[in-house]
């Protein structure tokens, strides 16, 4: 990997730089499994769940920010978190203020015990990695922390409904959370010279034999997504037809970092989650 220097961004970074990449991921899957589920979903729902995982994602970079020296850094992400530091954490107080008013005003009770259920992990996550058990080799990966903490926060308030039928959303929640493994497990083989940099244990860095796990798992969720999505009609077919494109991508990504370099596969990875995103700009094109 190239020094890092700090400079202007290039124009496709800025989605990353300032966590939008992650919530759009996470509301773009809620939206599609509410139908899988047959759940009901309101704007507020939608809106707590991206200013929760903008939430958690910037405070995972603010902290990562405020702990590196500058010389250090090896990403645009983190030269972003430690520059404009406290400006950040003014806008996560108003993001955080926001997102508990409308949580106590729109939720129901259920819902909001619910939410309040999976916080305690996100927090437990955001304590052990960057702080407690930062150095641990053997922790549990982060990859894996991740990629549950991000279908939980989808899928929360979809099963506190009263009208979800759980049952329906077992496999696509299942598919989804393996993408967003391969995702991070993919940048965690991209990125290992910034995780070493950084002091951060990685999957990459942690297990032998990772860098084929993370390359093959992509082309795996791909040839069996398709397969199960063939009997299934409906939402569920979307949602598995979803997890085959994403899977696909990803991996069509993952040929082409040796070219692109790590900076734009990053972007280009998160990106490739975003395949429900077609599904809605279709359905609004044709009806």
């Amino acid at each position: 990997m190239k020094p890092f220097i700090p400079g202007r961004p290039h124009w496709w970074q800025w989605l990353t730089i300032l966590s939008l990449d992650a919530p759009v991921v996470a509301m773009a899957w809620q939206w599609l499994l509410a139908r899988v589920a047959r759940a009901p979903q309101g704007w507020h729902h939608t809106l707590i769940l991206g200013l929760s995982i903008w939430l958690a994602y910037a405070a995972d970079r603010w902290i990562e920010g405020w702990r590196l020296v500058p010389d250090q850094i090896r990403t645009q992400r983190h030269h972003f978190y430690q520059r404009w530091r406290w400006p950040i954490a003014y806008a996560g107080l108003a993001a955080l203020g926001a997102d508990l008013t409308i949580a106590c005003l729109c939720l129901t009770r259920r819902e909001l015990e619910a939410g309040l259920l999976l916080l305690a992990p996100v927090a437990a996550y955001l304590l052990s990695h960057q702080l407690v058990h930062r150095h641990h080799r053997w922790r549990a990966p982060k990859e894996i922390c991740v990629a549950l903490l991000f279908g939980g926060g989808v899928a929360v308030f979809l099963v506190a409904s009263p009208a979800a039928v759980p049952g329906l959303l077992a496999v696509p929640l299942a598919y989804f959370c393996l993408l967003c493994f391969a995702n991070c497990a993919l940048i965690s083989v991209w990125e290992q010279e910034v995780d070493e940099a950084h002091g951060q244990t990685s999957f990459a860095l942690q297990f032998k034999g990772s860098h084929r796990v993370a390359r093959t798992l992509p082309w795996v969720l791909l040839v069996t997504a398709v397969v199960l999505a063939q009997p299934r009609v409906g939402p569920g077919r979307t949602a598995l037809a979803c997890a085959a494109a994403s899977g696909g991508l990803l991996g069509c990504v993952d040929l082409i970092e040796r070219r692109t370099g790590p900076r734009l596969a990053r972007v280009l990875a998160d990106i490739a989650l975003m395949s429900p995103l077609g599904v809605l700009v279709f359905e609004r094109a044709c009806f």
